[in-house]
Parts: structure tokens; C-alpha cells; sequence
């Protein structure tokens, strides 16, 4: 009896390439019938370069996408080089020889970080006068590694407490004796995720506005959905992965930035927060939205993309969402969204031929034409080129 013949799956081999990047050689399994584009898709992750920002070349040639590595001669143990394309990159940019610990986005300037070797700058009486009587306790840059005794004595006639660029990483429970505080600026710390405790400052009914910038916060605990007095939260330039569900129960929330992380996808549940403003969520590691985005019809301005909410009084007119992996934008969203005049789309996988094949275009790109001729005869823009919003193809 003749033996049948060999499947398509059968002729299959796994393979393991080596990727040469940048000073790194990157280990990819992948099977020998596999596109070149397939390829570039495993390696994004690995080298936050995006697909079309990638050419990869074996024996000197140019791998073409379309074509399967066993085509292209690539076999098991084949040394490639990855060549990137400036700009056409995720998060904070290509990821470079393992020789730092944190990103160069994330790191402080050398002359705003705080002196090891200079002692902490003492609280004088003045001072304390001062903030009690202006109710703003100015602290940046004065080499704090915790917080001031004398801080604590203000009560609530702190209003603002500002400890930008010092080298904090806890705060005292005892910080909700600061009853009227308002604003609270931490940026350029040393916060990790024990660091606050959210529960107290929920407690702060008062507190409008959290300032987390430059620290190294890589979770949000769900205790932040019990700030519901919160309008601003800042956490740009920090390690984040991700964002909890309970941050729709910020109800107040006007302005979400979480910039230049690492989150990967959004939580439905922002739809609760219906006075959503502003929200800037570029340069993190986004490869799709949801149709419910459309929903967002009375959408003006964000800063990258705004998910899911409903009951919207949003004021604002643009929607930057460079240096995501997106490949796609919702069908509807320039159907629905008919106030949004301002879409960057650069260092994306999204190209200008994409977007204007989607339902609406006209419509939008009548809008943001006259934005860009009004802010031209008002002086407003000092560029007189007009920007497309993405890159060509």
C-alpha cells in the first residue's frame, strides 16, 4: 500500500533566525514559510521599530514582504540585519543595546537631577510664613529625599504643594492633614508603585490635580478610582503597562496624560469618564481602537485616542496618536466624530493613503484646512506648511 503523500505541514520546518539590531542579536523562531512581513511583525515588539520602518537584509539583499523566508533562502541559524527607519517607532523609540536601565525619554536632565553629595535644603521660618500665607509650598529642586516636617504644619492652608525634581520615593499617610490642597507636582522623583497611598488622598476632597510625570510608576492600583474629585492626572514618561478599569470612576476627570509608557491596551471603562478634556496616550505601545470610539461624536480635541464614552461635553480638536503601533482607525470615526478638525497619525503604521479611503474624509479634511488658514490669518501658527497628519506611504 503506497504511502500518501506529505501535507502542506508537513514540508513546514521550524527555524530560528538571528536578527542583528543596533548592537543586539535578536533569537526569532519562526517558520521557514512565513513571509518576510511576518517577520517584521514578531520583531516590532522586540524593537519597537513598526514594520514599514523596517528593511531587513540577507546576503545583501533587500527581503521583499511578500515573499516566504524559504524563497528568500533564509534557512535555520541565517544571520539578518535590521536597518530602521527614523521616526517609524513605538513607544519611546527603538529599543537600543541593553546598556542603561531606563529609556533616555524617561531620564531626568542631568542638571535638574538631585545632588547625592548636597545635603537637603532646611525649612526656614520665612518660608513657612510664606506658605501659609500664599498657600503655595514652592519645594522643587531642593535634594528632598522625604518630606518636610514643616510641610505638614500648613494644614489646610496648603493649596499647592509642588515637589517637582527631588529624589522622594514616599509619601506620609499624614499628607491628608493638608485638607485644601489642590495641586499636588511630584514630577522627576523617585516614585514607584507603594509610593502614595491613594486612600489618603482620596481623603483630600479638595485635590483637583496629581502630577506623576519622570518617576517609575508601572501600575495604577485600583484605589485611583476612589479620587473622584480628580480633574488632571499626569503620568507621562513612566513605566506604565497598562491603566485599571476603575479609572471610569473618575467622573470629574478632565485631562488624562499618560505619554511615553508602555500601555498596551486601554480599559473599556474609560467610558465613565464623561468629562474627559484631554487625553494624551502617544508614544505608547497601542496597535488598535475600538469602533466605540465613534460614539464620540461631539469630539473636538484629545491627545490620542479617546475610548468608549458616551454622554461626551468634550471641548477640544485634535487626536494625536503618534508613534503607536496602530495599524487601522474605527470606519466611522470620521463619520461620527464631526468636530474633529487636528488627527496626527506620524510614526504609525497608518499611512495618508489609509485614512482618506475612510467614510468622512472629505468632510474632515475641509475642517482642519480651515483651522489651519484661520490660524495662519491670526498669527497663531508659526509654521506656514501644512501638516498632513501622516506619513506617505
Amino acid at each position: 500500500m503506497e504511502k500518501e503523500g506529505k501535507s502542506d505541514a508537513d514540508n513546514r520546518s521550524t527555524i530560528t533566525v538571528n536578527v542583528k539590531f543596533s548592537g543586539r542579536s535578536i533569537r526569532v523562531e519562526i517558520s521557514d514559510e512565513s513571509t518576510v512581513k511576518h517577520l517584521k511583525s514578531l520583531l516590532q515588539p522586540l524593537t519597537n521599530v513598526l514594520s514599514r520602518g523596517q528593511k531587513l537584509i540577507f546576503k545583501g539583499k533587500v527581503l521583499v514582504d511578500e515573499i516566504t523566508l524559504k524563497s528568500s533562502e533564509v534557512g535555520n541559524g541565517a544571520k539578518i540585519m535590521l536597518m530602521a527607519s527614523q521616526g517609524l517607532h513605538q513607544g519611546d523609540g527603538p529599543i537600543r543595546k541593553e546598556a542603561s536601565n531606563l529609556p533616555t525619554a524617561r531620564r531626568m536632565p542631568e542638571a535638574m537631577r538631585p545632588k547625592r553629595d548636597v545635603p537637603q535644603v532646611p525649612v526656614v521660618k520665612s518660608q513657612l510664613e510664606r506658605w501659609k500665607a500664599t498657600g503655595v509650598v514652592a519645594l522643587s529642586e531642593c535634594n528632598l529625599k522625604v518630606l518636610p516636617d514643616e510641610v505638614l504644619t500648613c494644614g489646610p492652608s496648603a493649596r499647592v504643594l509642588d515637589l517637582s525634581h527631588n529624589a522622594i520615593q514616599h509619601l506620609p499617610a499624614a499628607i491628608n492633614s493638608l485638607s485644601s490642597l489642590q495641586k499636588l507636582i511630584l514630577n522627576g522623583n523617585e516614585i514607584m508603585d507603594n509610593s502614595l497611598s491613594w486612600e489618603e488622598l482620596a481623603s483630600i476632597k479638595s485635590l483637583m490635580v496629581i502630577s506623576l510625570n519622570q518617576n517609575h510608576i508601572a501600575t495604577l492600583p485600583p484605589e485611583v478610582g476612589t479620587l473622584t474629585g480628580l480633574r488632571q492626572l499626569h503620568i507621562a514618561h513612566n513605566e506604565l503597562t497598562g491603566l485599571p478599569s476603575e479609572i471610569g470612576l473618575l467622573t470629574s476627570l478632565e485631562v488624562l496624560k499618560v505619554n511615553n509608557n508602555r500601555i498596551r491596551s486601554i480599559p473599556e471603562s474609560i467610558g465613565g469618564c464623561v468629562s474627559l478634556i484631554e487625553v494624551d496616550l502617544s508614544s505608547n505601545l497601542l496597535v488598535e481602537l475600538p469602533e466605540t470610539i465613534s460614539k464620540l461624536k461631539d469630539l473636538k480635541y484629545a491627545f490620542a485616542p479617546i475610548i468608549c464614552v458616551v454622554h461626551v461635553r468634550l471641548l477640544v480638536q485634535a487626536l494625536y496618536l503618534r508613534n503607536n503601533g496602530l495599524k487601522s482607525l474605527p470606519s466611522s470615526i470620521f463619520k461620527q466624530c464631526c468636530q474633529l478638525s487636528t488627527l496626527d497619525l506620524h510614526g504609525t503604521e497608518i499611512t495618508i493613503d489609509v485614512i482618506c479611503q475612510i467614510e468622512g474624509w472629505e468632510n474632515f479634511d475641509e475642517r482642519r484646512r480651515s483651522k489651519h488658514q484661520k490660524q495662519l490669518d491670526f498669527r497663531v501658527s508659526s509654521s506656514g506648511k501644512f501638516d498632513e497628519g501622516a506619513d506617505q506611504s
